[in-house]
């Protein structure tokens, strides 16, 4: 029997040792420094997605007329009263259920006339996000309420501190594009303290865009205000907002729910995106049938973007399906099979259908440690949000335990996996030039191989991406260097960054205003090199 892989191992050799008698190896690492100096890279953020359609054309428009039947006939429980008001007045009417009833036409005409895209500003514009269209971006999210620690295997509340540190540890994972509340701190009570303190923890460690949720009308005030000062001055905010409140308008089955929904109107009041998730979980809180779950998910995203328009039309809102998945043999929530990357991928198809910003959830894996599992869940469910074209995708990294606890390690694994994902989104350019003929001609007819000509060395950073934990060594140097598995490797670097990343992304006089006026509970102390924490 042949081995193929000693075979090709022989070829490449001698293709090595033909480019070598033409110049080196030190030659050819200057040729490849001075090109990615100029070269683009192979993925960067926004890419374009959609190629991924889990829908024909025909299921879309009985997924679609369905969900206007849904919304016409069954309608939407507790509504708002200001809500309420406005629809009674564009024609919706109060059916003998109590239930909001939406005309079809005003469905439609609503959506045509919603915000179609709008741009997440981070504080530094190189990390400016526009939801809209196919770009794709992945984010943080979840809001767990533990933490994993990999010495000991097990979990331990989150606090106000941990967030602090996944901020400033998503600042440098470049493969995410956003960071949106990850964790709670658990040690404060107080909404008040809790809204403000979340919000501080989350600006101090990063410029990239935020996303935070918070339910108090007063409490969002409030920290709108913090986001103000550190804007240059009241109102600022709203011109560029680097923050978008996040909350869950719709309880699940079809009912709007009261402190959601006044976290919502506070939030157009105040003219800051709303970037809602609305998240039945199909064989419990929606049917099981997949396609049942995306018919009442998309109706409740639907009436949220109602809720908006019929309030403030044109507000920028997301259109934020967020369907999960039931394990029906205990009941409780998983994220991480093929059935939850498929029924996200097919509501971000739906959004793009409507033309409406797209946010889902993905990376949300059921294992309680970053492990194999860990690994090939939530390469799926990013995949194939990603492929499907969403806007941004939240809870992409970091997330364990079903969303129920968090770790460090796994946001920098995700980091290099979403790397990958963003490269197989990517997908392939045909041009004249990259079919190659030419080159294939020339090389076939002289060298023999293609590891030294020009168009290899042109397109060596900006057609492969090559990931920073995964191993790619011959196993001899991987003996060699200590036999180090990925975890190992992750956990290094995640040490390597948190114990020497310590950003001042708000100025000091500044900050000092903020801690005169707000009670911000982060002690400066653990804010600062020397602090032993890693």
């Amino acid at each position: 029997m042949v081995n193929v892989a000693a075979l090709e191992a022989g070829q490449n050799e001698q293709a090595a040792k033909a480019t070598r008698k033409r110049g080196g190896r030190a030659s050819r690492v200057r040729n490849r420094e001075e090109q990615a100096t100029s070269a683009s890279k192979a993925i960067w953020p926004g890419l374009p997605g959609g190629a991924y359609k889990p829908l024909t054309d025909h299921d879309l428009q009985r997924v679609h007329s369905t969900v206007l039947d849904v919304l016409e006939k069954v309608g939407v429980g507790d509504p708002p009263a200001l809500l309420v008001e406005k629809a009674l007045a564009k024609g919706c009417k109060i059916n003998e259920h109590g239930r909001l009833c939406f005309p079809r036409s005003l469905v439609e005409d609503v959506i045509t006339n919603a915000c179609h895209s709008f741009t997440i500003h981070g504080r530094d514009s190189k990390y400016d996000i526009e939801l809209g269209g196919q770009k794709v971006h992945y984010a943080t999210a979840g809001e767990a309420v533990n933490m994993y620690d990999p010495v000991t295997k097990a979990y331990r509340p989150s606090t106000l501190v941990d967030l602090y540190d996944m901020a400033r540890l998503v600042d440098k994972l470049d493969n995410l594009h956003r960071f949106c509340q990850t964790v709670v701190a658990t040690e404060i009570v107080d909404t008040r303290e809790h809204a403000i303190n979340t919000a501080y923890a989350m600006v101090s460690g990063t410029n990239k865009s935020l996303a935070i949720s918070i339910l108090g009308p007063q409490d969002i005030a409030d920290t709108i205000s913090m986001f103000d000062m550190i804007s240059g001055g009241e109102g600022k905010f709203k011109d560029e907002p680097f923050c978008s409140i996040g909350c869950c308008p719709i309880l699940s089955p079809l009912r709007y729910g009261e402190d959601a929904c006044d976290a919502a109107i506070a939030t157009i009041n105040l003219g800051v995106p709303c970037d809602f998730a609305v998240a039945p979980q199909a064989g419990a809180t929606a049917p099981a049938a997949l396609a049942g779950a995306l018919v009442q998910v998309v109706a409740e995203v639907l009436a949220s973007v109602l809720l908006t328009n019929l309030i403030a039309p044109g507000h920028p809102t997301t259109f934020a399906a967020w369907p999960f998945i039931s394990d029906l043999r205990s009941g409780s929530f998983t994220g991480g099979g093929g059935e939850q990357a498929v029924l996200a991928a097919a509501g971000v198809q739906l959004g793009n259908f409507y033309n409406l910003p797209t946010t889902c959830g993905a990376g949300m894996s059921d294992s309680k440690v970053p492990d194999y599992q860990a690994g090939y869940e939530k390469a799926i469910t990013n995949l194939l949000a990603g492929m499907a074209g969403a806007n941004y995708v939240g809870e992409a990294a970091g997330m364990q335990a079903s969303l129920m606890g968090c770790s460090f390690e796994a946001f920098v694994l995700d980091n290099d996996m979403l790397g990958s994902v963003e490269r197989a989104i990517r997908g392939i350019e045909v041009t004249d030039e990259t079919l190659s003929f030419n080159v294939i001609e020339d090389t076939v007819l002289g060298a023999g191989h293609f590891l030294g000509t020009d168009q290899t060395i042109n397109l060596m950073e900006s057609e492969f991406y090559y990931p920073e934990l995964a191993d790619r060594s011959a196993y001899g140097q991987w003996e060699e260097e200590g036999s180090k598995d990925i975890n190992e490797r992750a956990d290094v670097r995640t040490k390597e960054i948190l114990s020497s990343h310590y950003p001042s992304h708000i100025d000091p006089d500044m900050d000092k205003k903020i801690r005169d006026t707000f009670p911000i509970i982060l002690d400066e102390a653990d804010m600062t090199e020397g602090n032993d924490r890693w």
